[in-house]
């Protein structure tokens, strides 16, 4: 993550209300029919963003599915990107060793799973010197009429492993790939999980994806799910403010769906959230200057824990809700597992409703 996301704004009092959804199909206990309104659920703007309209998503399981995160293998993933950046001078930054075997990592466990990994090469600019990095992405089946992109940052730091920052993310993202394919989810929407490079150094690897689309592809993107910073180990739940309503900066049309789906897992698996505001700090930025509608997931960095959220969170109040945050301390004892469960737990079930949504 880069500095500079923003505080999360707590959600507790707020009047927000989840767009329902509706239809009736079950698939391996996580998605159940939904009997209220059936609303638009992805609705892109006029511009280059503009896209499919997606409406009467399935809806997902909330509690079914962070039930089952609470037995997936998120820390061993972690485990394995700790003994790459001790094996590569402390670190996993893009452009080195550290982050070409994270990458092998990231590949194997896809391939294991039944996916077909690729590498999207690109090239930037480093303290003045040219650099070679890679996004890994990977597609499931679905149509590509309404892809949903889902994402994290592979790489570190320079000065730690990144552990939190990212790993945490690359775990969720992985582990939701995983999870699909193992309780034999065929979306109707093309999900691609991402793995970007160079997000440390100036969001690259998501920038030149963006940057690589057609206009067409572009159109055809319906949505952008990122997680970074999952793990924060005096951390909070947030999401970002779709509509926004709290921060005053929205994000494309659509957005406030994405939002709305992310307040649903929270709020039927009664776990307090927050929202936090577009800052331009993580691997969305591209995603929402291109008009496609964006949200994620985060639990903080160098902000101070407030009374108010250690009250809803737990927590220390006036301790950083990461303290290693850029830091060579941001190893495997720098997380917190229960909420990296949550986290990965709240993208999965977006993941899936967005995945099974049909087009209007």
């Amino acid at each position: 993550m880069v500095l500079g996301m923003g505080v999360p704004n707590t959600m507790n009092n707020r009047a927000k209300t989840a767009s329902a959804v509706a239809a009736a199909v079950v698939l391996s206990g996580f998605l159940v029919g939904c009997t209220a309104q059936q609303p638009g659920f992805v609705t892109p703007g006029p511009g280059p963003g503009a896209g499919p309209v997606l409406e009467r998503v399935v809806g997902a399981d909330a509690r079914a599915v962070l039930e089952a995160f609470k037995d997936r293998a998120l820390v061993d993933h972690l485990e394995a990107l700790q003994r790459v950046a001790d094996d590569n001078d402390g670190n996993r930054a893009s452009g080195t060793p550290g982050y070409e075997r994270s990458a092998r990592y990231v590949e194997e466990q896809l391939r294991a799973a039944g996916y077909s990994p690729v590498r999207q090469e690109f090239t930037y600019r480093r303290d003045g010197e040219r650099v070679k990095s890679f996004n890994i992405l990977a597609d499931t089946e679905g149509s590509a009429e309404n892809t949903i992109v889902v994402g994290g940052h592979l790489d570190s730091v320079q000065k730690g492993p990144g552990i939190n920052d990212n790993g945490s993310g690359v775990a969720a993202v992985l582990e939701t790939a995983r999870w699909m394919k193992e309780t034999g989810i065929t979306p109707a929407n093309r999900v691609r999980f991402a793995f970007w490079g160079a997000e440390e150094d100036d969001l690259d690897g998501s920038r030149h994806y963006i940057d690589e689309l057609s206009a067409a592809e572009v159109r055809r993107t319906a949505a952008y799910l990122n997680v970074d910073m999952a793990a924060s180990p005096n951390g909070v739940r947030a999401f970002h403010d779709g509509d926004g309503s709290d921060f005053g900066h929205a994000g494309p049309d659509g957005s406030q769906e994405i939002e709305d789906v992310f307040f649903r897992f929270f709020a039927e698996n009664s776990l307090p959230a927050e929202t936090t505001g577009f800052e331009g700090g993580s691997d969305y930025k591209p995603f929402v200057k291109a008009g496609i509608p964006s949200g994620g997931l985060f639990t903080g960095d160098v902000e101070s824990k407030t009374r108010a959220q250690a009250q809803a969170f737990g927590g220390v109040a006036g301790k950083d809700l990461d303290s290693c945050y850029h830091r060579a301390c941001d190893t495997i004892s720098n997380i917190n597992p229960e909420l990296l469960k949550e986290m990965s737990g709240a993208l999965a079930y977006a993941t899936v409703s967005f995945a099974m949504a049909r087009q209007g």
